[in-house]
């Protein structure tokens, strides 16, 4: 995208306000997530969300959405923030510096993925902490009581909702993620949502339980990829009328073939973890799922991909060290003790990372239907009169009808995996 056009040149300056206060003397295409939301809605397309457990996965996610065009998410979720070496203080640099690598005109939000709160405790911590991250950069957040029962999820959502900035993006999450069979109901979303909407919050995704699962399908396991795109229609077309879609969560493993087909049901963000850091370590992966490929009961690396075999080994020796298993998906803690050491990689490692990351990253944005979006969200952004992109909504019900003897009251279980 050319930086020196007057849509590009408008767009820096109806940035949201902390993005300004840290790069204001920077063409950093760093936008809204409510304005990337709108407009994957308008475009009927999904967003990739990328999440950023390396820096190296930061640089190829920019340098994919560069040459395609496309506006693009890059998150981290809460749990990542405490054992990779990407972290809320220093994405946005990351980010920063990659993007002027590419000489900027990349579109993109930082996204807070599964910012989970599991009791009162999480929830007066998390209006200090979420303030702080939006100070360093973020701007679109995603609030995860997923795990609580339904009126606990609702008051804990709405009560960070209305503390965070209604300019920044919002994702609300009901219905735990836990696999295949388990599923958010109709009635339950309606109740969340309804709820929500009554007490002035307003999301644009809305994530749910519909079948996926975060990390690896182990099929010898009888783990299987089972997202229902059903039930994900009726739950997308029951809360549309709110000005929320769907947020696909734990697409790492689906198939590209289901994946293209996601949005004529209703999703308009798709999140993809696990592949990228399978990417970074040279794990072996299905080219059609890029699910990691076991063998005897272990991960398989492969020379040729990802960083050295000697870092592999170093990483493997760590991990059985601390008693991880070789097909674990506690793999993911070693992004943080080894994070420096994968930066420091021979340029010709550290390229095929990058470039490996970007082809994968391009062929989920194709599967999306996402070439060209960082276009229309100049559009999007050029409708506002200023910074502000806080949403125009209609409040629909009153808040008496969402009170805790009117939940649904679905108990989701006792908390999981809140990492894609």
């Amino acid at each position: 995208m050319d930086i020196g056009s007057k849509g590009y040149k408008d767009l820096l300056a109806r940035r949201p306000l902390n993005v300004q206060v840290l790069y204001g003397n920077e063409p950093l295409g760093l936008v809204s997530g409510r304005d990337i939301a709108t407009s994957a809605k308008e475009t009927g397309t999904i967003v990739l969300a990328g999440n950023a457990r390396n820096a190296l996965i930061i640089k190829g996610l920019l340098k994919a959405a560069h040459e395609l065009n496309s506006s693009l998410l890059i998150e981290l979720a809460k749990s990542e923030d405490s054992y990779c070496g990407t972290t809320y203080d220093n994405v946005a640099d990351y980010a920063m510096k990659y993007s002027a690598e590419l000489g900027h005109g990349v579109i993109f939000a930082l996204h807070v993925d599964h910012y989970a709160i599991k009791g009162k405790e999480d929830l007066m911590k998390g209006a200090g902490h979420l303030t702080k991250i939006i100070t360093n950069g973020f701007t679109s957040v995603a609030i995860d009581a997923s795990h609580l029962d339904d009126y606990a999820n609702l008051a804990a959502t709405r009560d960070l909702g209305t503390w965070l900035p209604s300019a920044i993006g919002l994702e609300a999450e009901v219905g735990e993620i836990k696999g295949a069979g388990e599923l958010t109901t109709v009635e339950e979303a309606l109740y969340f949502i309804g709820g929500l909407n009554a007490w002035g919050v307003f999301p644009d995704y809305l994530a749910i339980s519909n079948g996926s699962l975060h990390g690896t399908y182990d099929p010898a396991a009888g783990v299987i990829e089972g997202i229902d795109l059903v039930r994900t229609k009726e739950i997308a077309d029951a809360v549309a009328p709110y000005g929320v879609s769907i947020a696909q969560h734990g697409i790492s493993g689906t198939p590209f073939s289901k994946v293209s087909q996601f949005s004529k049901f209703g999703i308009n963000k798709g999140n993809v973890a696990t592949l990228f850091q399978n990417v970074v370590f040279g794990i072996k992966m299905d080219p059609e799922t890029g699910n990691a490929v076991t063998e005897g009961g272990t991960y398989i690396k492969e020379s040729d991909r990802g960083i050295s075999d000697k870092l592999w080994n170093e990483l493997v020796h760590e991990a059985d060290s601390k008693g991880i298993g070789r097909k674990s998906g506690d793999y993911k803690k070693l992004n943080l003790p080894f994070h420096a050491k994968i930066l420091a990689e021979p340029d010709h490692i550290v390229g095929r990372i990058v470039d490996e990351v970007s082809e994968w990253a391009k062929r989920f944005i194709k599967a999306f239907g996402g070439e060209g979006t960082a276009e229309h969200v100049l559009e999007v952004v050029s409708r506002r009169r200023d910074h502000n992109s806080s949403p125009e909504r209609v409040i629909r019900s009153p808040r008496a009808k969402y009170g805790p003897a009117d939940a649904p009251n679905q108990t989701t279980g006792k908390g999981g995996n809140f990492d894609d």
